[in-house]
């Protein structure tokens, strides 16, 4: 039987600190839950690893449609372009619905897509001026094994919301004051005892490591007063984990626990929205506007740019392995740099515009445009190698989460001007 939750708040509870950097001391703070996730999870954004590889031996499907290789479906009420979060036997999905002015989390079986619950997060102050692909819940929840986070611009705000798994308020924080420019997407990052978000925008922002058990702000940098999209990344580069934000101009690097500036760059153009990946050396910048940007940093601080192109890797991240980047472009054109020297090993046009980023599972990468199609072909530096081409629903821009041997896909369909979304497990 379906047991269906729902759960409205309107509570926010704004916490700020005075000073830039500033840590909350030790004491002040309970130790929360250390992080647990299984190798099957998708716990956050890019996958456990942050990176858009998924787990070894997936045995996926290679063919689907509406009718084939369909594990199951369900309704996504309202819109969004957040990805999928699985953990455990759940799902979660952040949804908005303009014409009640609702943005929430939604909770699903796993094994049969039922819904369990769904919890309303803010209610009104939806803010026009979007860019008209944009959605108003297009980041990702994030879980820790015992809560789940996700972050809304509400009413010109950037809250952050912790629920606990059955859908209960634990806590809201705020971020920062947001002055909207194209949307906002960015995505929660767990990661210690903390959660890190990122609030860029025109009207200055920040970027913060809250306590995950409490929500109070532990650290927090103020940023460039210029719109931005990128999620914060956690990446072990140059033999040490680094909080690496690109976009507003810069490229720069924190200790994610403490908030310490690692260190920056200037020149990456003012506008990303993909999430950098690392080959343990270089952190990948790519960008969109004003200028078209991509470029490899060497990730020791000494703020050597390896080398960097003039190509429109703008809005789908893209993916690193075994030394060599692949990417899609923004106008369908997939690619293969090595990563050493940014050297071209080859492209081939897929077709379609692109905003769902890469993922990888079994030597296969996954690239999905935003009619539906989706390309498989292989991650080999030597050739462009198609495996397989299918089509699901009319519009996609959520990027497709794989794991446990299935494929989640949040997809939409047109019934004349009546727009529905729909989620998809796909598998054998």
């Amino acid at each position: 039987m379906n047991r269906l939750l729902i759960i409205s708040f309107t509570a926010t509870v704004t916490l700020t600190v005075a000073l830039v950097g500033c840590a909350a001391e030790p004491e002040d703070i309970p130790d929360p839950e250390p992080i647990q996730f299984a190798p099957n999870d998708w716990p956050w954004w890019r996958g456990p690893h942050r990176n858009g590889v998924a787990a070894a031996n997936q045995d996926l499907p290679l063919h689907w449609s509406a009718t084939e290789n369909v594990v199951w479906s369900t309704p996504v009420p309202g819109r969004g372009h957040g990805a999928v979060t699985v953990m455990g036997g759940q799902l979660f999905l952040a949804t908005a619905d303009k014409a009640l002015q609702i943005q929430s989390v939604i909770c699903y079986d796993r094994d049969s897509g039922e819904q369990q619950w769904q919890t309303t997060i803010h209610e009104g102050g939806f803010v026009e001026g979007q860019n008209q692909k944009a959605s108003y819940a297009s980041s990702s929840v994030a879980c820790d094994g015992r809560q789940l986070f996700i972050s809304f611009l509400h009413d010109g705000r950037l809250l952050t919301t912790a629920l606990d798994r059955s859908g209960n308020l634990v806590w809201q924080t705020q971020i920062s004051d947001y002055v909207i420019h194209q949307g906002y997407g960015a995505s929660p990052a767990p990661y210690e005892s903390l959660v890190i978000v990122a609030a860029d925008n025109k009207g200055g922002g920040a970027i913060a490591g809250l306590h995950r058990a409490t929500g109070q702000i532990v650290w927090t940098h103020t940023r460039p007063k210029t719109p931005n999209y990128s999620s914060p990344i956690i990446l072990n580069a140059a033999g040490r984990d680094q909080l690496v934000m690109i976009g507003c101009n810069r490229v720069a690097s924190f200790d994610p626990l403490t908030g310490g500036a690692l260190w920056k760059i200037e020149g990456a153009t003012t506008e990303c929205v993909t999430s950098t990946v690392t080959d343990g050396q270089h952190v990948f910048s790519s960008g969109g506007y004003p200028t078209n940007h991509l470029a490899a940093i060497r990730a020791d601080g000494s703020g050597e740019i390896v080398w960097q192109h003039d190509l429109r890797i703008y809005v789908p991240s893209m993916i690193e392995h075994e030394g060599c980047l692949y990417a899609v472009t923004d106008a369908g054109v997939a690619m293969c740099l090595r990563c050493d020297t940014g050297q071209e090993q080859w492209k081939k046009r897929l077709g379609g515009s692109f905003s769902a980023s890469l993922v990888l599972a079994d030597d296969n990468l996954f690239a999905t445009n935003e009619e539906g199609q989706t390309f498989i072909f292989k991650a080999d530096p030597e050739k462009f190698q198609l495996v397989a081409e299918n089509k699901l629903g009319e519009e996609l821009f959520a990027t497709p989460t794989i794991c446990g041997g299935r494929i989640y896909m949040r997809v939409a369909s047109y019934d004349g001007q009546l727009r529905s979304e729909t989620l998809y497990c796909l598998g054998r």
